[in-house]
């Protein structure tokens, strides 16, 4: 069946009595049960993330407090663990009237602290705020003191349960951080023996002074040598001019005033004898006596050419002997140079691996220090922000909503009922009904006796026409 407006409008003004008393037992119902529930209040405790940058660590817990944070810490509010945190702290377990309760409900099945668990989570509710790093935890009991406590209690918990989910893995961390360190040590203390004992057994204390001293002296011994060799080539050089027969030609020889004297004393003694020869004769004493004075010139002029040349040939032998020995001391002290090298390069890996030792060490005597302040923290990221106190006004039921709910609700059980009634007793309210029912052309429309206004006249004119002036009434 479909209804007009119109026609709802007259099916309600035909069945008012049963809408009013759908509307009326509605609302007083309603109005009934407010009364008789009973009233809850709500405590309200607000408790705020710090974001400051922790002492410990020097950095801020993830960056500050984003919404997943927030709903993390929601999540850890609703726990069990808190909850089972506040029966400790409050110790219900052993109240006597909770215990009585929970043995009525369950018939002790269970645990009363599973069950108080159950119990108290149904009337926590936790809301974060929009903007803020503010975060509402609100508990709702009959009693408002027993709501301000629990509300008060949870804030409680959940701090002490921050700080443990805080601490226990730094204990933990600290225990495991206290073994490495331990290791380390001894490792360090294993390498520096190993560079110790290197040390002690070469003898090698700055090894980089010392390779560098003896760098010096090998450059040193390899400028010498090259200036010996020099030296004695050219000495090499002198007697091999000796040798050859060419003695007078020697610097040597030209610059010794004995053999010059002696030169002089033989060019004059050859030249008397040249003289008196020619004008004494080969057997004349005067000649043979001259040229026994040659000749005792030559000789003593051959000697000292000789003693001469003779040194050449000592000086280089000497030359000789000396680049022979300062080869063999170029060789040991590039020996040295090497061995020194190869020491140091030695010593560098050992000392590497003291310093990656001592570095691995210091990082974990810091971590394990640091776990271990963070182990003995007292205090976490959380911090209350106003506690809650009793409520003065019960925050259910609230009389004036659940009035206004029964309200619209008592005018659609009215319309509802209504409609029904109409459904079962389908009556005629006016021409459109039946036009509707019949199937037949309506001629007009009579009005009832209690219009006065119509007369005759007025009403054959409508009849004629067809045209309906008001709806018919019963």
């Amino acid at each position: 069946m479909t209804l007009t407006l119109t026609q709802f409008i007259a099916v309600l003004r035909g069945r008012w009595k049963l809408a009013l008393a759908v509307f009326a037992t509605t609302v007083l119902l309603a109005l009934a049960v407010t009364l008789l529930m009973t009233k809850k209040y709500t405590a309200v405790a607000s408790i705020v993330m710090d974001v400051k940058p922790d002492p410990l660590t020097g950095m801020v817990d993830g960056g500050g407090v984003n919404a997943t944070m927030m709903a993390t810490q929601v999540d850890i509010v609703q726990s069990d663990r808190v909850t089972r945190r506040v029966i400790q702290n409050l110790k219900l377990a052993q109240n006597p009237a909770l215990r009585a309760a929970w043995v009525s409900s369950t018939n002790g099945v269970g645990t009363v602290e599973d069950w108080l668990a159950r119990v108290l989570a149904l009337s926590l509710d936790v809301r974060p705020s929009r903007e803020s790093n503010v975060m509402f935890v609100s508990y709702e009991a009959a009693d408002p003191d027993f709501a301000a406590a629990m509300a008060n209690a949870y804030v409680q918990a959940y701090m002490q349960t921050t700080l443990e989910l805080r601490v226990n893995p730094a204990r933990q961390y600290s225990d495991f951080f206290d073994q490495r360190s331990k290791d380390a040590r001894n490792a360090l203390e294993a390498a520096q023996a190993k560079l110790s004992d290197f040390q002690r057994e070469h003898g090698v204390i700055g090894s980089d002074e010392r390779i560098d001293v003896e760098t010096i002296r090998l450059n040193e011994l390899s400028s010498q040598l090259v200036a010996l060799q020099t030296l004695s080539s050219e000495s090499q050089s002198r007697q091999a001019q000796v040798r050859g027969g060419h003695s007078d030609q020697l610097a040597e020889t030209l610059t010794n005033p004995v053999v010059s004297s002696l030169k002089m004393d033989l060019g004059r003694a050859e030249g008397s004898l040249k003289e008196l020869s020619t004008r004494l004769g080969a057997n004349h004493p005067q000649v043979q006596q001259a040229q026994a004075q040659v000749a005792e010139l030559r000789s003593r002029l051959a000697s000292e050419t000789a003693r001469v040349t003779g040194s050449v040939g000592v000086t280089a032998n000497i030359n000789a002997a000396r680049v022979a020995d300062l080869r063999t001391q170029l060789d040991q002290q590039r020996a040295k140079v090497l061995s020194l090298k190869q020491t140091r390069d030695t010593m560098g890996v050992l000392q590497r691996d003291v310093d990656n030792t001592q570095r691995a060490y210091d990082a974990l005597a810091g971590r394990q220090t640091q776990t271990t302040l963070e182990s003995h923290a007292q205090q976490s990221n959380v911090n209350p922000l106003s506690p809650a106190v009793a409520p003065m006004y019960a925050s259910s039921p609230r009389l004036l909503i659940n009035l206004l709910a029964s309200f619209f609700a008592g005018l659609f059980f009215a319309a509802l009922a209504t409609l029904v009634a109409e459904l079962r007793d389908r009556r005629v309210r006016g021409s459109g009904d039946l036009v509707q029912a019949l199937g037949l052309p309506m001629l007009g429309v009579l009005p009832t006796p209690r219009n006065p206004k119509l007369n005759a006249q007025q009403l054959k004119q409508r009849v004629v026409t067809g045209r309906a002036l008001a709806p018919a009434r019963r």
